[in-house]
C-alpha cells in the first residue's frame, strides 16, 4: 500500500534541499549546497523506485487522495492532492533519476562558477516543480506545477544573467511558453465550465457526457458594442465542446513540449549551462506536455478533430526540425534539434492514440538524450569550452569514455536493434503505419513524416559523431584559421545568423576568472591563441555518463513487453478499441505471446526486414560517406547553388524566428509606437489635453477683450443691455 507520507517526502525533499542551498548557501558552503540537494533528490529517487515496485511487483492499488484543501466555494474545492498510478510512478522515477545524475555531473561542470549554490538551488527547485506536475490529481495543481516549471526554467536558462544573450534566451522561452499557457488555461476553464470539476477522476468519468459532444458558436459573425449589433462577417463557426477543450489543452503542450510553431525557444535555451540543458531537454520540462496529453487520454479519445490536430503538429515537428539539425555546427544545438524531432515522434504517437508508445519513448528518450547532452558538455570541458564541431575531430583517443558513451547514445537515438530507442521509436512508426492504412491524408502525412525522419535522425546523429570524434584533429589548426577569418576545411560554411547566437557561449564552469571573464567566470569560448589539447573529463562528469549509458542500452529490452503490449498502463491510459494502434502494431511486431524476451527478439528480427532499417542505414551510410571518407564532397555540396539554397532555408529555420521576433514581437512594438504617437500623443495629449487647453485659452482670450478697465466701456455696455431688455419687454407686451 502506498503511504501518503512517502509521497509527501518524495515531493518535498528536493524543495527542502533547494531552500537550504538557496537561503543558507553562504553558511553551508559549496560542498554543503551540493550535498544537501543531491541527498534530497536521492531520497526522492529511492522512494519513487519503491512506489513503482509496489505498483508493479506488489500490485498495489493506485493512490488518489487529497492532501490539503485551501477553500471550498459552491461545491468546488481547491486542494493539493496526489494521483499516483503506474504512469505517474514511471515519470517520478525518470525525473528523479535523471535529475540525480545531473546534480552529480554539475559538481564537475560548475566547479568554479561563483553562482554554484544558486545553481544547485534552482535545479532542485526544478525537480520539485516537475514532481508536483506529474503527481497532481487535479487541473489546478497541474497548472501550478506547469507554471513553476516554466518559471524555474526562466531562471536557469538565464543563469548567467549579465550576459545579454542569456536574457534574450530566457525571455524568449518565457514569452513563447506564455502563448501556449494561455491556451492551456482556456482548456482548464473549459473543463470547469462544461464538466463542473477540476478533479481528474471526476472529469475523466464524465468524458463521454453527451453535453461535451454538443457544439457552441465560437464566432457568430457579429460584434455587439454599446447596445448595438453589427454584422461583420456572414456565417458562424461552430465548435464541438470536447474538441475545443482538448485543442486548448494541447496548445499548452505545444509550448512546453516545443511543437511547431511554439518550438523556437528550445534551441536558444542552450544559453543555459549544459546540466540544465540536459534536464530541460531530457526528462522534465519538454516531456510535461507529452505526459499531460497521455494523462488526459480519456478526454482526447472523445475528439477525432483534436487527435488529427495533434498528429499534424507532431509530424511537422518530427521531420522539419530534424532537418535543421543537419546544418548546425554547435554540438549542443544539434542535440537540441534532435530533441525537437523526437518530441515530434512522441506527439505523432499521441495523435494516433498510441499513448503507451509515446510515454514509452518518453522514458527511453530521457536516458539517451540526457546522455548525449551530458556527453556534449564533457566534450566542451575537454575542448576548453569550444562548441563548434568544425574545430574538433579525432577526439576519441583523447576522450575514450566520452566517445563510447556518445556512441551508445547515438545508437539508441537512431534506433539500433536492442538499444532502448529502437523499441519505442519503431513502435511509433508501425503504429503510425497502422493508422495510415485506415485513415485519411492526415494519417498518411504522419506516417511518411516519421518514416523520413528515420533517415534524417541517422544522418545528423552520425554527422555529429564523426565531426567530433573522428577524422582529422582540426582543433590543432582551428585557432590560427579563425584568426585569419577562415573556417576549418571540413564542413565549412559561412554563418548567416543575424540574431544573438545564444548557443555559442556556454560558460566556462571550471575556468578561473581573469581579465577575459566576467564575474560569472565566463570563458572566452574557445577563442584561444594556440592549439588546444583535449582531455578526458573528471569522474564526477564521466560516472553519470556511464550510469546513463546502461539504461540507454537495456531499459527498452526489459520493458517493451509489459509497457507496450502488457497491462502496465491499465487504468492510467484509456484507448478506444477502434483507435488502439499499439495493439495493431503488436500483431505486426510481436507474434509470440510468451513474454518480454520473445517480444525483444521479435522486435530485432522485424527490424532487419523492414523499411525502417533501410532508412536508418541510408542515413548512416550517407553521413559516413560525406563526413568520414569524403569530407570535401560535403563542403562542395553545401556550397553548390542548390545546396546553398536549402542550407540557407534551414539555417534561417524556415523563418520561424523572424516570424516571432520581427513579426509578432516587432509588430507589437510598432503597434505600440503607432498607438503612442497617434493615440497617446496625437489623440489623448493632442486633442483632449492640449486641445481642451487651447480651446479654453482661445475663449479666455476673446472674453478678456471685454474686460478693458475703462468706465465708459462698462457704462456703454449697461446702456446697450438696458435697450435690449426694453425692446424685448415692449415686444412681449405688444404680443
Amino acid at each position: 500500500m502506498i503511504s501518503m507520507n512517502t509521497l509527501l517526502v518524495i515531493a518535498l525533499a528536493p524543495l527542502l534541499g533547494s531552500a537550504i542551498a538557496g537561503l543558507f548557501g553562504k553558511q553551508v558552503g559549496r560542498a554543503g549546497a551540493h550535498w544537501v540537494t543531491i541527498l534530497g533528490v536521492a531520497v526522492s529517487c529511492a522512494l519513487s523506485l519503491q512506489v513503482l515496485w509496489l505498483l508493479v511487483a506488489q500490485n498495489a492499488d493506485p493512490f488518489n487522495q487529497n492532501v490539503y484543501t485551501f477553500f471550498e466555494v459552491g461545491g468546488y474545492s481547491a486542494h493539493v492532492g496526489f494521483m499516483v498510478d503506474r504512469l505517474t510512478a514511471m515519470m517520478m522515477v525518470v525525473v528523479t533519476f535523471v535529475s540525480l545524475l545531473v546534480h552529480v555531473y554539475t559538481i564537475g561542470y560548475m566547479a568554479e562558477d561563483p553562482g554554484y549554490q544558486r545553481f544547485f538551488s534552482y535545479i532542485s527547485l526544478f525537480t520539485f516543480s516537475m514532481l508536483m506536475l506529474v503527481m497532481s490529481n487535479n487541473f489546478l495543481q497541474l497548472f501550478f506545477g506547469w507554471e513553476a516549471v516554466g518559471l524555474v526554467s526562466y531562471l536557469l536558462i538565464g543563469f548567467w544573467y549579465k550576459r545579454p544573450t542569456a536574457i534574450f534566451a530566457n525571455l524568449k522561452a518565457f514569452l513563447v511558453n506564455r502563448v501556449g499557457d494561455f491556451g492551456f488555461l482556456l482548456g482548464i476553464a473549459g473543463v470547469l465550465a462544461w464538466i463542473g470539476t477540476l478533479d481528474y477522476a471526476t472529469a475523466f468519468a464524465n468524458a463521454a457526457n453527451p453535453e461535451l459532444h454538443s457544439t457552441f458558436s465560437l464566432w457568430s459573425g457579429q460584434v455587439s458594442l454599446f447596445g448595438h449589433t453589427w454584422q461583420v462577417l456572414s456565417g458562424s463557426v461552430e465548435v464541438q465542446v470536447i474538441s475545443f477543450i482538448c485543442i486548448c489543452l494541447f496548445i499548452g503542450a505545444m509550448g512546453k513540449s516545443a511543437q511547431v510553431p511554439l518550438h523556437v525557444w528550445l534551441p536558444d535555451s542552450m544559453e543555459g549551462p549544459t546540466p540544465i540543458s540536459a534536464l530541460i531537454h531530457a526528462a522534465t520540462m519538454v516531456t510535461a506536455g507529452i505526459f499531460m496529453v497521455a494523462r488526459m487520454s480519456p478526454l482526447f479519445e472523445q475528439s477525432e478533430a483534436a487527435l488529427s490536430f495533434v498528429l499534424v503538429v507532431g509530424a511537422t515537428t518530427a521531420l522539419f526540425t530534424g532537418l535543421i539539425g543537419i546544418v548546425q555546427n554547435d554540438i549542443k544545438r544539434v542535440v537540441a534539434y534532435s530533441t525537437l524531432s523526437q518530441l515530434g515522434y512522441m506527439t505523432v504517437a499521441l495523435g494516433v492514440s498510441a499513448y503507451s508508445a509515446a510515454v514509452f519513448h518518453l522514458m527511453t528518450h530521457a536516458f539517451f538524450k540526457a546522455l548525449l547532452f551530458l556527453a556534449a558538455g564533457s566534450v566542451i570541458i575537454g575542448m576548453h569550452h569550444e562548441q563548434d564541431m568544425r574545430k574538433m575531430g579525432g577526439l576519441r583517443k583523447y576522450m575514450p569514455i566520452t566517445y563510447i558513451t556518445s556512441l551508445i547514445g547515438t545508437l539508441a537515438l537512431v534506433g539500433t536493434p536492442f538499444f532502448s530507442g529502437y523499441f519505442s521509436k519503431d513502435t511509433i512508426i508501425v503504429a503510425a503505419h497502422e493508422a495510415a492504412k485506415t485513415g485519411g491524408w492526415v494519417q498518411q502525412y504522419g506516417y511518411w513524416a516519421v518514416l523520413l525522419g528515420v533517415f534524417v535522425t541517422a544522418f545528423y546523429s552520425f554527422r555529429l559523431l564523426y565531426l567530433t570524434f573522428h577524422g582529422r584533429e582540426r582543433f590543432r589548426d582551428a585557432a590560427p584559421a579563425h584568426a585569419h577569418g577562415e573556417m576549418p576545411h571540413d564542413d565549412a560554411q559561412p554563418e548567416t545568423h543575424h540574431e544573438p547566437d545564444v548557443s555559442a557561449h556556454d560558460g566556462p564552469h571550471i575556468a578561473k576568472a581573469d581579465a577575459h571573464h566576467d564575474e560569472h567566470a565566463h570563458d572566452d569560448h574557445g577563442h584561444h591563441h594556440g592549439p588546444v589539447e583535449p582531455h578526458e573529463s573528471p569522474w564526477v562528469v564521466t560516472v553519470p555518463l556511464i550510469l546513463l549509458a546502461i539504461p540507454s542500452i537495456l531499459i527498452g529490452f526489459f520493458t517493451v513487453g509489459p509497457m507496450l503490449f502488457g497491462d502496465f498502463f491499465r487504468g492510467a491510459i484509456e484507448v478506444m478499441p477502434a483507435h488502439d494502434t499499439v495493439a495493431a502494431a503488436g500483431k505486426t511486431l510481436w507474434h509470440d505471446q510468451h513474454g518480454w524476451l520473445s517480444a525483444a527478439v521479435g522486435f530485432g528480427l522485424h527490424f532487419y526486414g523492414s523499411i525502417v532499417f533501410w532508412m536508418a542505414f541510408a542515413g548512416f551510410a550517407a553521413a559516413t560517406a560525406l563526413y568520414l571518407f569524403f569530407p570535401d564532397t560535403a563542403t562542395k555540396m553545401r556550397h553548390s547553388k542548390v545546396g546553398a539554397f536549402f542550407t540557407r532555408i534551414l539555417e534561417n529555420k524556415y523563418g520561424f524566428d523572424d516570424l516571432w521576433i520581427k513579426g509578432f514581437a516587432g509588430g507589437g512594438i510598432k503597434l505600440g509606437k503607432f498607438s503612442w504617437k497617434r493615440g497617446d500623443a496625437g489623440l489623448i495629449d493632442g486633442f483632449f489635453v492640449n486641445g481642451s487647453a487651447l480651446l479654453v485659452d482661445r475663449v479666455a482670450g476673446l472674453v478678456r477683450q471685454l474686460q478693458t478697465g475703462r468706465l465708459y466701456n462698462y457704462a456703454f455696455a449697461m446702456i446697450l443691455g438696458l435697450i435690449v431688455l426694453l425692446a424685448v419687454l415692449v415686444r412681449m407686451v405688444g404680443a
